[in-house]
């Protein structure tokens, strides 16, 4: 049983805690803005908890749909469903089991909430297998990895306002952006599998395409958010966004596999950036 264990943790990537981050920042961040201010501890259990849930659900999901092609890869070979640690029918069943965990949280929230859960299980679930015929699966992840601000506002208000369509459009370009940072990795790798990648289909303008992302990620978020509570706290976090996201550009900018793997993983903090302004910008005006 503790090997299987081990085993099941590798699969979810319970190890890499960046994945679920990128996903859990720009959801706490809908959670204050839809609630202006803080959203009470039990919206923030259901979505930290659903967020970890559902990711780790789709590592499931994911790793089942590209197991033929992850063996040629050299990061991904040693998988445990590539390599035949976990069986099909393992990963998915798990999978599965996550997943209504995840519904179960959802529904301790509202109507509008549970509906929209379906519409993010299904984009989920065709993601994986975006990257066969889509140039660009990376915006398709963007909508997936950004349906928590929806859903965060749906849990508050029950209604989802344009204002959360805006961030998850703003939100997709950052997606964009840290995605194609981590199919840089394996740019190499996916030519010669036939796999579709935002890396692959920018060419050499992949680097200018990802500082773009970035610019039009961080404007649309400080244009739809400079009547916060405290603008100038939250402009400063903007900022210090910015000059993350430099970084980043500056760290791909050689194309070298382990800056892009590093900038990839470094985008979190980025989240957490906007996040904090967010959060910071109601706590001060409510003490």
């Amino acid at each position: 049983m503790t090997s299987r264990l081990r085993l099941y943790l590798e699969l979810i990537r319970w190890d890499r805690p960046a994945g679920w981050l990128l996903l859990l920042w720009p959801t706490l961040s809908a959670l204050w803005v839809a609630s202006h201010g803080f959203p009470g501890w039990h919206l923030i259990a259901v979505f930290t908890l659903g967020t970890i849930l559902m990711r780790s659900a789709g590592c499931c999901v994911n790793d089942v749909a590209d197991r033929d092609f992850d063996r040629h890869v050299k990061r991904t070979a040693q998988r445990p469903v590539t390599r035949g640690a976990v069986s099909v029918k393992e990963a998915l069943l798990l999978g599965a089991v996550l997943a209504l965990l995840a519904f179960g949280l959802v529904l301790t929230t509202n109507k509008t909430t549970i509906l929209w859960s379906f519409a993010a299980l299904a984009i989920a679930l065709i993601y994986p297998y975006a990257k066969r015929f889509v140039s660009m699966p990376q915006a398709v992840l963007g909508v997936a990895f950004s349906f928590g601000i929806p859903m965060a506002f749906a849990a508050v208000q029950a209604r989802v306002p344009a204002l959360a369509w805006l961030l998850l459009l703003g939100n997709l370009f950052w997606v964009i952006a840290y995605d194609t940072e981590y199919a840089m990795v394996d740019r190499d790798d996916d030519l010669k599998i036939g796999m579709k990648t935002s890396a692959i289909t920018l060419g050499r303008f992949d680097v200018a395409a990802v500082f773009v992302s970035y610019l039009i990620y961080l404007s649309i978020w400080a244009v739809a958010l400079v009547h916060i509570a405290q603008a100038a706290i939250y402009l400063i976090a903007v900022v210090l966004a910015l000059a993350q996201a430099l970084w980043h550009v500056w760290l791909i900018r050689k194309r070298e596999r382990e800056d892009c793997f590093r900038a990839f993983r470094l985008n979190h903090w980025l989240g957490f950036t906007l996040f904090a302004g967010i959060a910071l910008s109601y706590l001060l005006v409510g003490s």
